[in-house]
């Protein structure tokens, strides 16, 4: 028994030792990690990062700092101490520096983390580590830099950052380099190099300045034609894009499921400008989607594309719409012109174009005299005979050459030429009262004067061919008086993609839709 007790004894003063050392071991640690902890308190940097993530962007804290924009950022602003919300555009470590290109939207500044009072190796390192396109706040002063900073927007000035939070992390691995799709790339034909990336950017506009900076402009273009037709007496209307029948009697229209029958998708809102012309609104405009089931696979056309259309009732003739949407137009590109130059100047360091050229009053051309032109440079081609894609492109530098303008109309397009309701030339059965505007020699409107008279439009659809039964409600509409109109279309793709000069009309489009593409 005495020796049973004695081995016993010693057992538990063993395991007595072990959980002192274990204790003294887990004290040490504990120490360790608190001195740790104490050393991350000191340096101005968080590497929680998930963790305040979270608090940011789900609302859990309530900041009462101001965050500066990046294009703000100029030398009146020097030495101020200011926080900053961009994305990491590049990033690069230099011994114990860290330089930081920092973008927003189209703008960017340079930021500098420098091993110092403020900034510890860790947190500069931390800061070297962080993937591109992910959003950060920086707490910085503002310096004044002595050489222009040609890489970025804000040329003058450079951050100096004292602290820096995560706001939201990207994925290491992009899609694509964002240095590779603001480099130029032509997209003239689909098999050059440039494309595929130009069209990967179009996924992720906010992505690059240059996309920011046309889809900026492009909302410009909206609201100079609002403000314009509103200020002219216009009235903005609604119309439906599910309809009974083809807007434009054609085959080229989508047929979408209607419960137990079929739908379509609207080419044009023309019947509802018209009807509203009919109810004595005497001005409407709309700016709405519009379908077109073409198998076209170039580089302006759509199958979905924003439309800008424009209908109004005159009082003698025609060319008094023609007045109004040209002088619109021309609105439009003063506009562009005086607001919007930054967005011009971004776009054009991608894509190099010349200043686009325009006459007050617009220039007004007849079919007869085009055609003649066309046949002065050596084109072939008949008198009723439509125009062709490269005899557009022709005749636009020839005009150029000859009146030094980027937009023009033609008028007095061949009746053969022109859809069943286009109203006849009074003067010359082979002409009609229509006509094109055209911007560095691509049509960008197509319009009319419109048969507002039932007989005529019906006689009109019977030479077209047309089933009358399917038109019906169409031609209804003008059996109880309406007033002579004109109106026409305005492709907003087109016009931004021929304002800048850019080459393909995907680039003007957020999220485009033609033959190939129905995603994203």
């Amino acid at each position: 028994v005495s020796s049973c007790f004695r081995a016993s004894e010693e057992e538990q003063q063993a395991q007595s030792k072990k959980a002192l050392k274990k204790q003294q071991k887990e004290a040490e640690k504990a120490a360790k990690k608190a001195e740790k902890q104490a050393k991350l308190v000191s340096v101005p940097v968080v590497f929680d990062v998930f963790s305040l993530r979270l608090s940011l962007s789900l609302s859990w804290i309530e900041a009462d700092r101001a965050l500066v924009r990046v294009q703000d950022l100029t030398p009146e602003k020097a030495e101020q101490q200011i926080w900053v919300r961009a994305r990491i555009h590049t990033s690069r470590a230099k011994g114990k520096q860290c330089f930081l290109v920092l973008r927003h939207q189209q703008f960017t500044v340079q930021a500098l983390l420098a091993v110092g009072d403020r900034a510890s190796k860790q947190m500069v390192k931390f800061a070297a580590n962080l993937t591109k396109e992910s959003i950060i706040d920086v707490e910085a002063v503002v310096k004044k830099v002595e050489q222009k900073i040609e890489s970025c927007s804000q040329q003058d000035v450079e951050l100096h950052v004292e602290r820096i939070f995560v706001i939201s992390q990207s994925e290491a691995r992009l899609p694509l380099q964002l240095e590779d799709a603001v480099r130029s790339c032509s997209l003239s034909t689909p098999k050059q190099t440039g494309y595929v990336t130009c069209l990967l950017t179009m996924r992720l506009p906010s992505q690059t300045t240059t996309s920011q900076a046309i889809f900026r402009l492009q909302s410009g273009v909206c609201q100079l034609f609002r403000d314009t037709l509103i200020n002219k007496g216009f009235v903005e209307i609604q119309t439906p894009k599910i309809i009974s029948a083809a807007s434009e009697g054609g085959a080229n229209v989508f047929t979408v499921s209607y419960f137990k029958t079929s739908a379509y998708l609207a080419q044009s809102p023309q019947l509802y400008k018209q009807m509203c012309i009919c109810a004595d609104f005497d001005k409407v405009f709309c700016v709405g989607p519009v379908f077109r089931a073409e198998d076209s696979n170039t580089h302006r056309h759509l199958t979905e594309f924003v439309g800008l259309d424009i209908e109004m009732a005159f009082n003698y003739h025609y060319h008094e719409v023609i007045d109004s949407i040209t002088d619109t137009m021309v609105q439009i590109f003063k506009g562009l012109r005086d607001r919007f130059q930054t967005e011009i100047q971004t776009v054009n360091k991608q894509y190099p174009s010349e200043p686009f050229k325009f006459l007050e009053p617009t220039l007004r051309l007849e079919y007869k005299e085009a055609v003649a032109m066309l046949r002065a440079a050596g084109v072939e081609m008949g008198d009723e005979e439509d125009l062709s894609t490269p005899n557009e492109k022709l005749l636009g530098r020839l005009v150029k050459e000859k009146y030094d303008t980027d937009f023009f109309v033609l008028d007095k397009y061949p009746l053969a030429v022109r859809p069943f309701y286009t109203m006849p030339d009074p003067n010359n059965a082979k002409y009609s009262n229509s006509y094109d505007m055209f911007m560095r020699g691509e049509e960008i409107l197509s319009g009319a004067q419109r048969v507002h008279d039932a007989q005529l439009l019906t006689e009109r659809a019977m030479h077209h061919g047309i089933d009358l039964e399917k038109i019906k409600a169409y031609i209804d509409s003008f059996r109880y008086g309406a007033p002579p109109h004109a109106g026409g279309g305005i492709g907003l793709e087109r016009v931004t993609m021929l304002y800048l000069g850019l080459h393909n009309v995907r680039q003007t489009s957020m999220f485009p839709r033609d033959p190939k593409r129905l995603t994203p």
